[in-house]
């Protein structure tokens, strides 16, 4: 599940959102207060969303921590309605103020869904590889064929499952199989 980031001028208010998304079970860092802090939080995680207001304590703006946020990161912006037409033009989500709990759960519901499946989508594309990479695994494709009399498919597969089973990249598991029959 993603990581939320919960960051707001003041700390009470920040305490008060991130205790209750804990409630509703959602993964929540500590309560920010500053956009230097969300930043650093944000470059240590993986992904992740962050609800912030308008402006924080270091007068750091929602637009400007749009911009230096990770890509990884989705922003959910919690500010007044006449706010909205800039948000959508920055494609950040917006919640109206006053907050109600369960806008705030089903809209962070709907946007980690959303990651999810670009995750997904993202990994089920196949990897474009430099044609430097490709000689490679084709040279280990070649050695496995010439060696342990493999057809073409069934080295591609040999390669790919070293690369599954060790967690390496194909090119990497393809330098490993040159390196073997180099010896």
């Amino acid at each position: 599940m993603a990581t939320i980031i919960v960051a707001f001028p003041k700390l009470e208010e920040a305490r008060a959102i991130r205790n209750l998304l804990i409630r509703k079970g959602f993964d929540v860092a500590m309560p920010l207060t500053s956009g230097a802090q969300v930043i650093n939080q944000a470059d240590s995680l993986a992904s992740g969303i962050i609800v912030c207001g308008y402006k924080l304590s270091d007068n750091m703006v929602y637009t400007d921590l749009n911009e230096y946020k990770p890509k990884s990161f989705e922003m959910l912006l919690v500010t007044s309605q006449n706010r909205w037409e800039e948000c959508r033009d920055n494609n950040i989500v917006c919640l109206g103020t006053p907050l109600k709990a369960n806008e705030l759960v089903s809209t962070l519901e709907m946007m980690i869904q959303s990651q999810i499946r670009t995750r997904k989508k993202k990994r089920s594309t196949p990897t474009k590889r430099s044609p430097e990479e490709q000689r490679i695994i084709d040279d280990a494709k070649h050695l496995l064929m010439e060696r342990n009399n493999m057809s073409e498919p069934e080295a591609f597969r040999y390669i790919q499952k070293c690369s599954m089973d060790s967690g390496n990249s194909m090119v990497e598991s393809a330098r490993m199989v040159i390196g073997l029959y180099e010896e």
